[in-house]
């Protein structure tokens, strides 16, 4: 069984019983953790698939806005072709250098490729360490950059934009 839920401490299955903890309520270092309201949501997804999981765990935690747009709507600002690839966060980088930083890992544990395409044009881009210091240039095909990821990689990109 895969489980996911939001703010909800442990859990476990037994036979056809699933059981969710709320709360852990220790007295030490504060002896009034957990007291007062609490609320939780969950979800069930019998029969889903670990990437069914992944997918029902971030529509359950990270809802999709919606925002009014024009009558075409705006252009993606990343997409992945590979549903196993996950983008994780997209954020300008550290150094204020205009550079785009894209996290993104393997869902569904197996090996997984694809393609990541921007929604701008990119001057060149490099496979990151954590700290968003460059290891080497990312790999680059006819149609954006190409991804070859092991089962539950993370791997943070770093993209240059060509100059407005």
């Amino acid at each position: 069984m895969t489980r996911t839920a939001h703010s909800a401490d442990d859990g476990d299955v037994l036979g056809t019983t699933v059981r969710l903890t709320l709360l852990r309520a220790p007295h030490s270092p504060d002896p009034e953790t957990d007291l007062g309201t609490h609320r939780f949501r969950y979800a069930l997804l019998p029969g889903a698939s670990v990437g069914d999981a992944v997918e029902g765990g971030l529509a359950l935690n990270l809802p999709l806005r919606t925002l009014p747009s024009g009558p075409t709507g705006p252009a993606p600002l990343l997409s992945v072709d590979n549903p196993a690839i996950t983008v994780e966060s997209v954020k300008l980088a550290e150094d204020r250098s205009g550079d785009v930083v894209v996290r993104l890992y393997e869902s569904h544990g197996g090996r997984a490729a694809g393609t990541l395409i921007a929604g701008f044009p990119v001057l060149s881009a490099d496979v990151t360490d954590l700290l968003e210091r460059p290891l080497h240039p990312a790999a680059t095909g006819p149609a954006g950059l190409s991804l070859a990821l092991r089962p539950h990689q993370i791997l943070t990109l770093r993209l240059r934009p060509v100059p407005a």
